[in-house]
């Protein structure tokens, strides 16, 4: 399938806010209101929609959820749609959007990941309109790290031109940072160093490999192999993919076993290499998250290389679901070269 961009934002353009899963409880309204006034100082024009309710984990019945949001992907003055963050079970609403009037539609940027991997992933494999995996919106107000970009960078990115980001070498050990009682801050507390690490059998060896981006949240996308909003084989046709999965808080028996479903259901099917996100979440008693990894991705006879900054553990690394993606691991450099065309 060939992948199709939307345009380039720019300033003037409408970005529209949409909670497909959990809205905004009033405890955080501070932080949102910062992350929106950081998008209209940049010359953009926030539509926020009516579906934030945070006071339970849906910001809405699932029909008035799918409905803006569909409205929004079809709205041609909105160029980009992002959430204030994922949620719980945004899985509801995937027989509720009209993916066939998405489709016909002018491409809109989507961003999101966590709970949004349920929308996104399927968004492109369904339609072909490359979405991206990486910052919410409440994490918009961070200062962008060296060596990585944020995601409003890369929406108003010219298609056709390459972009690289490489590991900071540092990550956040803690899982969240108090935006109740700090919604100002900007700064990532990036305490802990690591890099990148290759898990296969030739974990020394050097990776150089190209493929077509996919992937998401383990969790979330894994209830979804074997249905029609995960088959990546009309997506990926001839070409080879670079698939990653990053977990977020399952401990190493679940997530093993939502990856070997994955496998299963053919979804690592015409995977070059896989990708998996550094986590937080837990090992178990005698199985480690990389071992996890491995028991069930092992047998692809693949590269896979772990702790890349694609989930929930910043400092984040966005992903464009349909880019061209091209992976460099070695002794001297780490890097992903992504290529919108």
């Amino acid at each position: 399938m060939t992948t199709r961009y939307p345009r380039p934002l720019r300033p003037g353009d409408r970005i529209g806010v949409t909670s497909p899963s959990s809205g905004v409880a009033g405890k955080m309204r501070a932080r949102l209101d910062l992350a929106v006034r950081d998008l209209e100082e940049r010359g953009y024009e926030v539509v926020v929609g009516r579906c934030m309710d945070g006071s339970t984990h849906l910001s809405a019945p699932a029909a008035e959820r799918a409905a803006e949001l569909t409205g929004m992907l079809t709205d041609p003055t909105i160029r980009a749609v992002v959430p204030p963050w994922g949620g719980e079970t945004a899985i509801d609403l995937l027989p509720l959007l009209d993916f066939e009037a998405i489709r016909r539609a002018e491409p809109t940027w989507v961003v999101g990941y966590s709970d949004m991997s349920t929308i996104i992933t399927p968004l492109t494999l369904l339609t072909g309109v490359a979405t991206v995996h990486g910052n919410n919106l409440m994490d918009t107000p961070y200062r962008t790290p060296g060596g990585l970009r944020s995601w409003l960078d890369i929406v108003a990115a010219p298609q056709g031109e390459p972009f690289a980001q490489t590991p900071p070498g540092r990550y956040r050990s803690a899982r969240w940072d108090d935006w109740v009682g700090h919604p100002e801050i900007r700064d990532l507390t990036l305490d802990a160093e690591g890099t990148w690490t290759r898990l296969d059998g030739d974990g020394d060896g050097d990776v150089e490999v190209e493929g077509r981006l996919i992937g998401g949240c383990i969790e979330t996308v894994g209830h979804l192999a074997g249905t029609p909003y995960l088959d990546v084989s009309r997506f990926a046709g001839d070409e080879p993919l670079l698939v990653y999965v990053e977990a977020c808080e399952d401990n190493a028996f679940t997530i093993c076993r939502h990856l070997h479903g994955l496998r299963l259901a053919g979804f690592f099917d015409r995977a070059a290499a896989v990708l998996v996100g550094r986590t937080h979440a837990p090992d178990s008693p005698t199985l480690t998250q990389h071992e996890a990894v491995l028991d069930a991705l092992g047998p692809l006879g693949v590269p896979i290389v772990a702790d890349v900054e694609c989930g929930h553990v910043a400092p984040y690394l966005p992903l464009v679901n349909g880019a061209r993606g091209r992976v460099v691991h070695t002794a001297a450099r780490s890097e992903i070269v992504q290529t919108l065309d």
